[in-house]
């Protein structure tokens, strides 16, 4: 899959040290991954949630971090939308961020 945009991770883990490793791994994941559909990705990630408009919610870190993405399939494109601590998260829309 391609991944728009690496920087908001990196921006992120500038902020919070101790979700770099987790944030690299769920990059280098996703970067080698092959999704085709939503089952594809829960196959492959238990820890996720589906929303509206393709969006899909990462649980990374034990739940401590969210990252909201915006796949789209037919082009094997994930759009990272937001990437937050769990609090952050509960402020935003997942279906519209």
């Amino acid at each position: 899959m391609r991944i728009v945009s690496r920087k908001a991770l990196r921006a992120f883990w500038e902020d919070h040290a101790d979700a770099r490793q987790a944030l690299q791994a769920w990059y280098a994941d996703v970067r080698h991954a092959a999704w085709n559909s939503p089952a594809d990705i829960k196959k492959a990630c238990r820890n996720v949630s589906f929303v509206a408009n393709n969006r899909v919610i990462f649980n990374i870190k034990g739940n401590r971090y969210r990252i909201v993405v915006a796949v789209q399939y037919k082009f094997r494109i994930v759009f990272i939308r937001f990437v937050g601590t769990h609090k952050e998260y509960d402020q935003v829309d997942a279906a519209t961020v």
